[in-house]
Formats: structure tokens, sequence, C-alpha cells
């Protein structure tokens, strides 16, 4: 790979949301080796960037990027390579809109994280969990009440499998972390999807979220969960679950509690937003159609519990099928409530840190790795420049590579 020079930047310091003037950036073995006033490097490729705005990649902390269509009970149906054909379609749109890395929360693994790394298909870095943890009649056991087998086959497309008990969760967390998992992700709350848990519903007891957050720890890593009320979310916090999904019904002495453990917040309004938005004419019923709509409305206050107690926040969408289109919109959704400075920070630093790659990613630094995109405009004065499937973004690069570079 050769070595890059990007001249004339306004480089956007994430942490301080703030714009530094024109710098020179210094690109060599995938890494940010130098930022200065002026760099002169004659061997270097050279892309004047004349006056963009240069900042990290974007990072979104829960996609299904092994959910190429909406409905996740159909994916244990289809074969494989078919789900993995379009998964890459769907990873490639990911990188387009400027997404560098993301974080699966169910489905997606090691052959498809390999495949982006050997460049085989274009894909974001993919943080990946293999199969959520779901316990029988959980959030990911997709079996309608009058079926009763479970393919559990672990090439088998799927969102999550069903553990149950302490010992099948140790194993399924023990494996899942042989097939190179960054994370665990345990289904500890009802869901919209999923056929047989209402939404308040708790899921796994604590002795079984404890061994996952302790085969987790045992590895360096950490649990991820899904769960939407302030119960099954504290319960999660107390077992020591560190990122938690959704948390529609956020409220300050869960906030507080969230804090006082360290843990972080994933909210996903996208998925609600769209199917309140598409839903009907996607072929959901009017039931989950309703639901979602609710869901929305709680998002959207959870947000400003959020704010008030200072909760770290990621960006996430939770979308699937062709509403992966949507991933950008989770911007314009949390505009409602934070700056465009807390927005870029929650979709790069914040989530950087919650991925345990903090000094890998999310910022413009020397010694990270060169993700980078260069914007057309000021997304701390119009944060919609992060939207429109990557139109206003003039260059991505991963790692150094330059994905897509659009500066004449």
């Amino acid at each position: 790979m050769a070595d890059l020079l990007l001249k004339n930047a306004n480089i956007l310091d994430v942490v301080e949301g703030r714009l530094v003037g024109e710098h020179d950036v210094l690109v060599s073995g995938g890494r940010i080796v130098e930022i200065d006033r002026t760099i002169t490097y004659p061997s270097a490729d050279r892309l004047d960037l004349a006056g963009r705005t240069l900042m990290p990649g974007l990072c979104d902390a829960h996609v299904h990027a092994a959910a190429p269509m909406n409905s996740f009970a159909e994916l244990e149906w289809l074969p494989p390579s078919y789900v993995a054909v379009r998964s890459a379609a769907v990873l490639e749109g990911m990188l387009q809109r400027g997404f560098t890395t993301v974080r699966d929360g169910g489905g997606a693994d090691f052959g498809l994280a390999r495949a982006i790394e050997e460049g085989f298909i274009k894909g974001p870095r993919l943080l990946y969990c293999g199969k959520a943890l779901s316990q029988t009649g959980g959030h990911g056991d997709m079996r309608q009440p009058g079926r009763t087998l479970a393919d559990q086959h672990p090439y088998v497309p799927g969102l999550g499998q069903i553990c149950d008990g302490v010992d099948a969760v140790r194993r399924a967390a023990r494996d899942e972390i042989r097939r190179g998992a960054h994370h665990i992700k345990l289904m500890v709350g009802g869901g919209i999807a999923s056929p047989s848990d209402p939404i308040d519903q708790d899921q796994y007891s604590e002795d079984e979220i404890r061994a996952a957050v302790e085969e987790a720890a045992s590895a360096n890593r950490y649990v991820m969960v899904h769960s939407y009320t302030n119960r099954s979310v504290a319960r999660a916090v107390r077992c020591g679950a560190r990122s938690i999904e959704h948390a529609n019904f956020l409220d300050d002495e869960t906030a507080q509690l969230i804090l006082a453990h360290d843990a972080r917040v994933v909210p996903t309004l996208a998925i609600f937003h769209t199917m309140a938005t598409e839903g009907l004419e996607m072929g959901i019923s009017p039931r989950v159609h309703g639901l979602n709509k609710e869901m929305l409305a709680h998002g959207m206050r959870a947000l400003e519990v959020a704010r008030r107690n200072a909760v770290p926040l990621a960006y996430g969408t939770d979308l699937s099928g062709k509403l992966h289109r949507h991933q950008s919109i989770e911007f314009s959704l949390r505009a409602e409530v934070f700056s465009p400075a807390e927005l870029v920070r929650q979709a790069t630093v914040a989530a950087a840190e919650l991925f345990q790659m903090g000094e890998r990613i999310g910022r413009v630094a020397v010694g990270l790795e060169a993700d980078l995109i260069a914007i057309d405009g000021n997304p701390l004065e119009r944060i919609d420049l992060l939207q429109d499937q990557g139109r206003h973004i003039d260059l991505i690069l991963k790692g150094g590579a330059v994905i897509k570079a659009a500066l004449g």
C-alpha cells in the first residue's frame, strides 16, 4: 500500500467538537503517522482536500449485516451461500455511507469478517458476536408456537441460538469466543420481531447472565444485551453487562445505575422509525406497526433521560432487509435532542471506546488506523451532511486504503 499525503484538510476534533484549521495528514502502513500544518513527502501519493472536513470514519454499534431480508425467521430457511452473497451487498452499502467500523448484534460471523479482511468483499471492519444467545421462547427464538424443532447448527443463518441453563450458556459463549467473537450478545428481555415474548418479559436468570459475563471477561471481551425495560436493563447491568441495546423506557434511576456500573447505551431509533413509516407496505401486522410507533415515542423520551444524566451513548441502527439504506437516519432522529458535535462523538470516539478500540479508531490522531472520511462541508453545522447515502462524502479511507475519492 502506497504512502498517502492528504493536503489542506480541516480536521474535525471529535473530542472537543471543533474544527482545526487546514493541516496535512500523512498516512503510511495503514495508520496516521504525522499531522502538521505543512508536510513535504515527495514519494507519497497526494490528495488535495481543498478545505474539506476530515474526520474519523463512522461507527455503527448495532447492525445485522447478515440480515439482508426483513424477516429474521425467514433467514433460518435460506441457504448460507445465498445469505452471504446478499450480506456482501449490505456491507458494501455501509462502507459507502462512511461507516468504516460496524458492530454486529447477531448473525454475522468470522466468515464475513475474514472475507472483508482478505479483500474478497468490500465492507467496514466487522466486529461480530456470531449468534445471539437466547432462552427458549426468548427474543432469539423465532419458532412459531406450532413448531418444536430448532436447527442449532452454527452455519444455519439466523439471528440467534437457543441455550437454557448456566452450563449451556457458558458452552455457547465459549464456542462463540472460539470462533473469534469480539463480544457476546444476550437477549435479556422481550422484543417485537420475535413471536413468543412480550416486550416487558425478563429473559435469562441472573445466574445465566453472570455466566455469560464471566466467560466474556475471561477472554477480555464483554456482553451486549437486548433490553427495553428498566427492570431488564437493571438486572443486566448489575450482572456486569457493558453494552445496553435499545433501553427505550430508560428512567433517571436506571440511568444512574448504568453510570455507576460504567455501562453504555446504544439507542436504535432508526429501526422503529423506519418500521413505523414503511412497515405496513412491507407486510407487518397493524399490531407490530403500532408497537414500533410506541417504541419510537418511548425511545425519543429515553434520549432526553440519557442526556439529562450524561449516560454515554453510541450510534446504532438495528436495521435489516431493504431498511439498511436508512442507516444514516439515526443522525436526524437524535438531532432533536443532541447537538451535531454530540452526534459526531457518538458515532466515532464514543463507539470506539465501547468497542474497546479507543486507541485504534474513532479519532484523527497520530498512531491510529487511517479510517477517515472527508466531507464537503462542516458536519458540526449541518449533521445532514452525513446522510443521503454518502453523497456529501468525497473521500473514504479504511486502514489507509482508498475506498472512494471524488475530489475533482
